[in-house]
């Protein structure tokens, strides 16, 4: 390789390599997991939550903010409506996928079920123990609604700067 076609590589690599380098921090401002959010139903969070038992079992896409993330594996997050007190846990569907466990405040855009479970007291202290808000009854047990995603996207907020 001669000299000239050594400085016309270099020409184009660098300035390639630098807008490469320069964008790169931009993909990770969207996480995407399972498979590709469909055409299902939007539902609102918050109608969701008032009566979850109505859309048990129903696809449908959700949105809200992650509120909560395992930090043992980010096995699953909690997801909140804005400017809500309540919100929904989310596991990932056939344990198949798991999200970052810095993605706490970040954007939720989902699609899934609602799922009703009935958690056993080793269940809800394994929960409890890895971070989750959970009510549980007076024998140690819980009975929850939450959502099982098969497809989610995150996004980063944007700082207020």
């Amino acid at each position: 390789m001669g000299p000239e076609i050594r400085r016309r590589f270099w020409l184009g690599v660098v300035p390639a390599t630098a807008l490469m380098l320069a964008v790169a921090p931009l993909a990770e401002d969207v996480v995407r997991r399972g498979g590709d959010i469909g055409d299902s139903p939007h539902l609102s969070l918050e109608d969701a939550l008032d009566d979850p038992e109505a859309h048990a079992d129903r696809t449908v896409i959700v949105e809200g903010k992650v509120d909560k993330v395992c930090q043992v594996k980010g096995c699953w997050l909690e997801l909140m409506p804005k400017g809500e007190k309540r919100g929904v846990r989310v596991t990932f569907e056939n344990y198949g996928f798991f999200v970052p466990k810095d993605s706490m405040g970040w954007n939720a855009r989902l699609e899934g079920k609602f799922v009703r479970e009935e958690l056993s007291k080793r269940d809800v202290d394994h929960l409890v123990g890895e971070g989750a808000t959970l009510s549980p009854q007076a024998d140690g047990t819980a009975v929850q609604y939450s959502f099982v995603a098969s497809a989610v996207e995150l996004r980063r907020p944007v700082s207020e700067e």
